[in-house]
């Protein structure tokens, strides 16, 4: 009698042209770290200009011309900042900034919004027509509506007023086309119960839409504030009053040279450091809401 010996078990073969599971982790792992690095190298490429800026701007003027590029001053000095706080117009220029910054940023996130809202959800003749205008607008570009911008703002009455700084800035295409698409997003079932409710087209806007909105009021608010601070050429034709100068108009003066003589590079690094912070404060603050999501609305 033969003994029947069972076959020897054997391992499954692997497909022709597939790596072993380690060198297949080890090529995944040197490709995460290429490209952290590449993103590393164009991170400090980036920032660099602005550390420059930052550690110039604490130089003395001698030494800001000799050696521009060195983050680290050999003899630090505050004497841009207090030129700038105590012996010019900049607390001026601060504060008509601030002003024109904030009405806009207020009234644009209002008007774009409504006009969102309304292009979204009410039917209305001429919308399409409207709706087609709104992108013609967004693609002309906004240094070829300067002159028509400026022979309005004289004929209404606003020339060298804060009404003039403000009044054509309220209002954006690109900002409408945003609150648009958003609303568009949002289910019409959740407006449909608040009429029910009794609920009229406002309130229904501004109680239960406008807060289901907040991504984009969000993002909204930061394109507004960052747009209407960082303004130059509205500014530009919108006044000559000495009065009614912001920060761009008065740190482009310091950088074309009326203001002072020489290089003067801290005084004017100084100015440009000290433009960047509320724009940075405010980003920093609102980047996490930064998201086009209105999940969980309504259970379908």
């Amino acid at each position: 009698m033969t003994a029947v010996t069972a076959p020897a078990p054997t391992r499954p073969s692997r497909p022709h042209g597939t790596a072993p599971r380690g060198r297949r982790s080890n090529r995944r792992m040197i490709a995460t770290s290429f490209t952290y690095a590449v993103l590393v190298v164009l991170a400090i490429l980036y920032v660099y200009p602005f550390l420059i800026q930052v550690a110039t701007s604490f130089k003395t003027d001698a030494e800001a011309t000799q050696n521009a590029v060195a983050l680290i001053p050999q003899t630090w000095s505050t004497a841009a900042y207090e030129r700038l706080f105590l012996r010019s117009d900049f607390p001026l220029w601060f504060r008509n900034s601030v002003i024109v910054t904030l009405v806009v940023t207020l009234g644009r996130v209002f008007i774009n919004s409504l006009a969102g809202y309304a292009l979204a959800r009410l039917r209305f003749r001429g919308r399409g027509l409207v709706f087609a205008g709104l992108v013609a607008v967004m693609a002309v570009p906004n240094v070829v509506l300067l002159i028509p911008k400026f022979l309005v703002i004289k004929q209404v009455g606003i020339y060298n007023s804060f009404a003039g700084l403000i009044v054509p800035l309220l209002a954006d295409a690109a900002g409408i086309f945003i609150m648009k698409n958003f609303f568009e997003s949002i289910p019409r079932s959740v407006e449909e119960a608040a009429r029910l409710d009794g609920a009229g087209t406002f309130r229904v806007f501004w109680s239960v839409v406008l807060p289901m909105a907040r991504p984009a009021v969000v993002t909204l608010v930061i394109l507004s504030f960052q747009g209407s601070w960082n303004e130059l050429a509205h500014f530009i034709v919108a006044s000559q009053d000495p009065q009614l100068v912001t920060l761009t108009k008065g740190v482009a003066q310091l950088a074309s040279g009326q203001l002072s003589q020489g290089n003067q590079y801290p005084l004017k690094l100084a100015a440009a450091a000290i433009m960047t912070i509320p724009v940075a404060v405010l980003f920093f603050v609102f980047q996490r809401r930064i998201m086009n999501q209105s999940a969980g609305a309504v259970k379908e």
